[in-house]
Parts: C-alpha cells; structure tokens; sequence
C-alpha cells in the first residue's frame, strides 16, 4: 500500500489578520479642543505649510489625496491669492469651492 503525502489544508492556515491591533475604520471627529491644540503647536513649531493644510483642510472638507495633488497655480494667478479655486475630488467627482 502506497504512502499518500498530506498537504496542509489552506484553510486550516493559522495566520494573523492584517489588521490585527491596528485601527481602522472610520475615526471619530477631531473636537474643538484638540483642533486648537494642533493648530497651536504648528504655529509655535513654525511649521507655517503644515498649517496652511491643515487650515484648508478644516476650511474646504477635502480629503488628504485631493489636498496633496493640489498645486500653487490652483490657488494663486499673477502672484495674487486666489478668492475660490474650484477642485475636483478625486474619490467622488463632485467640485469643491476652496
């Protein structure tokens, strides 16, 4: 009688989940006291761009990925801020007024 190799069965794998210990998911809404925290300590950091994102982010609603694709030219013409830029999300394709 012939001996017969045994595999493991895949779905017998013990594995760790990917996100085991991590936190995902939707996360709860920064409150007032914490915004004022972190836009006290980048402005006594001196962390002058890091703040501006982070105002704008606040301001506009726009999601991480839509904020870093944005350039200097969406914002400023002929050295001049501009009063409202129009952006398209890139997630959901509405425009968004910044």
């Amino acid at each position: 009688m012939e001996k017969k190799t045994r595999f493991p069965s895949p779905t017998l794998k013990a594995s760790v989940p990917w996100n085991a210990g991590k936190m995902v998911g939707a996360k709860r809404a920064l409150k007032e006291k914490h915004v004022w925290a972190i836009r006290f300590w980048l402005g006594s950091e001196q962390r002058i761009r890091d703040k501006a994102l982070f105002d704008l982010a606040l301001d506009s609603k726009l999601r991480g990925c839509d904020l870093v694709s944005l350039r200097i030219g969406d914002i400023v013409t002929s050295g001049q801020v501009r009063h409202r830029a129009m952006v398209v999300q890139q997630k959901n394709p509405a425009t968004c007024a910044v």
